[in-house]
């Protein structure tokens, strides 16, 4: 048994090991110049492999568990989700971009993996390739204010406000030079509903000291339009007896609401960036901040024109179901041939390696799960 687990360690770290040369090669064919690494970023890098892989496994699962549950199959999204159907090219563009930044996957709420099917690309193209973006959470969001900061703070105060709080904002003035603010919790334990939130940044030079106050209204601006009742609270989907139906639920209403009051505090608005600190990796983030942006509102607009899940395309599925399956192809990093055979989904010579069709709603079988790196 210790040998089994021993033996799962070293293939684990072999295949993280190789996803960090693939990604480097990758990265060095788009940009001019050799790429260097320090070891320290090596391993960010492999902690990389180990939550992407687990976030493609997490959205192979729900991919399955909804086309099992559509009424009407032709709205399934019948492309895998998997290492074989990921754009390798434009994760390492992340990948190395974010270490450098010195971004930590394995720490909570610093980076996420979060796979897009961009319909878009599909559409020009032709192939069939799910982006994988990697979005910095709110301990992310923190770190990286701090590290670019122009003048870094020596302590940051973030709290949300219930009607049942004693808040007053202490302003400057001409006879106050140093910003400030009275709070009090006047009861712990039923403080009533969230009113708004706010956030005091204190520097070495007091004067300098900012308050951030954000209304209840101005926290849900900023609510994403396709915002989840699981988390923001409100009407969400489940499944009842092989139907469909919504339910209200709390959510974590509180706690998003806090993670935005966090995201504003430390925007480049309220902490500004040091330009002599800005490098080619924060400008890549600004960019990639931008271009999510354009892609969910582009998948708003989708979905509000068709009225249909936005990830979906529809497919022609052979009713013949005693064709074999065509077995899917090792991850290219993890093959000897220098990592062209599973992501040249435009070569008939790689057919191999197109994503796969999935039994019909309500089977299941391993072929249907491959999620890709075999451990």
């Amino acid at each position: 048994m210790a040998n089994e687990v021993a033996a799962q360690k070293t293939e684990s770290l072999s295949n993280s090991e190789a996803f960090t040369n693939k990604v480097l090669r990758e990265f060095g064919s788009n940009v001019a110049g050799s790429i260097q690494v320090t070891d320290y970023q090596r391993q960010l890098i492999q902690g990389y492999f180990i939550a992407t892989d687990r976030a493609l496994k997490m959205a192979e699962e729900k991919r399955i568990s909804k086309n099992e549950n559509n009424k009407d199959h032709k709205w399934d999204n019948l492309d895998p989700i998997n290492w074989n159907t990921v754009d390798l090219n434009a994760l390492a563009l992340d990948v190395v971009h974010y270490a450098r930044m010195g971004l930590d996957m394995m720490q909570d709420n610093h980076l996420s993996a979060i796979p897009f099917k961009d319909n878009n690309r599909t559409a020009r193209t032709g192939t069939k390739l799910y982006t994988v973006n990697l979005m910095p959470g709110y301990n992310g969001i923190q770190y990286i204010a701090e590290k670019y900061a122009l003048d870094k703070p020596v302590a940051v105060t973030i709290e949300l406000v219930y009607s049942s709080d004693t808040f007053r904002p202490l302003k400057r003035n001409r006879d106050r030079r140093i910003e400030s603010y009275e709070f009090e919790i006047n009861d712990a334990f039923n403080r009533g509903d969230v009113v708004g939130g706010f956030g005091y940044i204190e520097y070495e030079e007091p004067t300098k000291n900012k308050l951030i106050i954000m209304t209840l209204k101005d926290i849900l601006k900023r609510k994403p339009e396709k915002a989840s009742g699981e988390f923001w609270g409100g009407k969400k989907n489940v499944w009842e007896n092989g139907k469909k139906v919504e339910v209200e639920t709390d959510g974590w209403f509180e706690e998003m609401c806090l993670k935005t009051v966090k995201r504003e505090v430390y925007s480049a608005k309220n902490m500004p960036r040091d330009p002599k600190k800005i490098d080619d990796a924060y400008e890549y983030m600004r960019m990639q901040e931008i271009r999510m942006a354009q892609m969910e509102a582009q998948a708003i607009i989708d979905e509000q024109a068709n009225k249909v899940v936005i990830d979906t395309v529809a497919h022609e599925v052979t009713s013949d179901t005693s064709q074999a399956t065509p077995k899917a192809a090792q991850p290219s990093f993890l093959t000897d041939d220098g990592g062209q055979q599973a992501f040249d989904l435009g070569s008939q010579t790689k057919s191999q390696a197109q994503p796969q069709p999935v039994p019909a709603a309500g089977t299941r079988n391993s072929e249907s799960r491959s999620y890709g790196p075999t451990f």
